[in-house]
């Protein structure tokens, strides 16, 4: 039930239509009646006066820190009552405010590290919209990491760059190495070298299977990627596995040039056109390894 605030002067207040005994407070920016439910209206704060002493900031604060989902998270916010209801005594919150202090100093290496690693791999998943399973997956891997002491004297945005990229590989996700390096400016090689780290002691104890990206996979995103319609896509496909009866063999090459290569001489079988330097820049290749890759369909082994 609401009741505007505004009234002319034959109206009662609304006090007087509330309920016989009113509990009137300010609770989510609405004037409430705690008893009857009854709202009175919006309340807005106005230019508030300043604080000078200690009861007046405890007073007129209106938010607390937000605590991450990891470390210290004990609060004990001294305007507020006890369980009881009681207030409390001056004593009292001078030891709270003392025993926050050493909580604080006693923070450990490892949760400073999750501090920092947390939202920079936060902000990496959303640059490259990476969905919530797999982001889960990639901080639990770097979570094992941390706690082997794996990024001790290393670059923690290599490993967590390289925890969200194993994740992917694990979920099979069609994204480059190269995508998640450029989102997080971060140099190939540190990925690649923390990467190392996290196949050898990390993902054998968490019994996680790391699975290299296909060509199938990849045909399917780049066609995507350069708006290909499904019918190339699929002649993509079809020239790839011929080539692959025919003796064409994948062992010690990257297979984005493969894939890009395909779609390249399917796109001009179906009046798709794309010119190399397109084809390369979406496959993240020179345009040398994608003439290379088309020479090899052509003879059908390589």
């Amino acid at each position: 039930m609401k009741n505007n605030i505004g009234r002319s002067n034959n109206q009662s207040s609304p006090e007087e239509q509330c309920c016989s005994d009113p509990y009137i407070d300010i609770r989510g920016g609405e004037k409430v009646c705690f008893n009857c439910g009854m709202v009175f209206g919006v309340y807005f704060v106005d230019d508030q006066r300043r604080a000078y002493s200690n009861e007046e900031v405890e007073k007129r604060i209106q938010n607390e820190p937000k605590w991450r989902d990891f470390g210290s998270r004990t609060m004990i916010i001294s305007n507020q009552p006890d369980s009881k209801g009681n207030q409390f005594k001056a004593e009292t919150k001078t030891l709270f405010n003392r025993l926050s202090k050493i909580q604080n100093s006693l923070v450990t290496s490892i949760e400073r590290n999750f501090w920092e690693a947390k939202p920079k791999m936060k902000q990496l998943v959303s640059k490259i919209n990476i969905p919530a399973y797999i982001y889960e997956t990639a901080w639990k891997i770097y979570t094992l990491a941390a706690r082997k002491k794996l990024t001790m004297g290393r670059s923690i945005e290599g490993f967590i760059a390289a925890s969200l990229y194993a994740a992917i590989r694990i979920h099979e996700l069609p994204r480059l190495l190269e995508e998640v390096c450029d989102a997080g400016l971060i140099p190939r090689k540190t990925v690649m070298r923390s990467l190392g780290f996290l196949l050898k002691d990390v993902l054998s104890e968490l019994n996680l299977k790391y699975k290299p990206i296909t060509v199938e996979q990849l045909i399917f995103k780049f066609g995507n990627d350069l708006e290909l319609p499904m019918q190339t896509q699929q002649l993509a496909m079809k020239m790839l596995n011929q080539s692959f009866k025919k003796g064409m063999s994948t062992i010690g090459k990257d297979p984005k040039g493969f894939a890009a290569s395909a779609l390249y001489l399917a796109a001009k079988e179906t009046n798709n056109r794309k010119t190399q330097a397109e084809v390369s820049y979406v496959a993240k290749i020179t345009e040398v390894t994608l003439r290379t890759r088309v020479n090899d369909f052509k003879n059908g082994s390589s």
